[in-house]
């Protein structure tokens, strides 16, 4: 969205793969906004009965770990080669994480001690998520420092390379975001740009 809406602000963080998302929503949460994670409630939907009977349907055994619970991994495997299995996921589970962010949402606009929501989605975009948000912010790196970053997560390149590829480009983005942040020089300078951009679109008290 480009330009700043009346009201409590709910800030949508984008950017790509390793680039520092969660490291800027930490930085807003510093400043006393609500974040809402939307890949730790997509942790929590594989627990529910009813998503992990419909991923055993598709994906077999094979999906799940000795406890019985979602194997993350081994799913991320099956369903990153292929735009079906990744499509049929989305289908099963983003609905799901869809209410549990508004919900989220509502709750912390409610609160008058928090100033902003800040919701940080891998696939703000492809989910329409962004539709919850009046704002919107790129965190940008460049792909060598994105990948170094996903390497100490555990990731080789073509595992980093096929999360990347499975969402929409960082040009698009980048593009539908009216503010961008600059990843590349550590925290201190993310934390100056997260400032400004804070001051910029949270209501002064009168």
């Amino acid at each position: 969205m480009t330009g700043q809406k009346a009201g409590k602000p709910v800030i949508g963080v984008v950017g790509g793969v390793g680039s520092g998302k969660s490291t800027a929503a930490a930085e807003f949460a510093a400043l006393g906004c609500t974040v809402i994670d939307a890949d730790a409630i997509g942790h929590d939907v594989l627990a529910r009965a009813e998503v992990k009977d419909a991923i055993r349907q598709r994906w077999g055994q094979a999906a799940f770990g000795s406890d019985g619970q979602v194997d993350r991994e081994a799913l991320a495997e099956a369903v990153f080669q292929s735009k079906a299995d990744l499509e049929a996921l989305n289908g099963i589970a983003h609905p799901l994480i869809g209410l549990e962010i508004r919900r989220r949402i509502d709750e912390a606009l409610a609160d008058p001690g928090v100033p902003a929501v800040v919701l940080d989605a891998a696939v703000m975009f492809e989910s329409g998520w962004d539709r919850a948000c009046t704002h919107l912010v790129f965190v940008d790196a460049p792909a060598e420092q994105r990948q170094a970053r996903a390497a100490r997560r555990g990731w080789d390149r073509q595992r980093w390379l096929r999360r990347e590829n499975s969402q929409i480009s960082l040009d698009m983005k980048r593009a539908r975001c009216y503010f961008t942040l600059d990843n590349s020089s550590g925290v201190p300078h993310l934390r100056e740009q997260v400032r400004t951009v804070f001051q910029s679109v949270v209501p002064r008290a009168e």
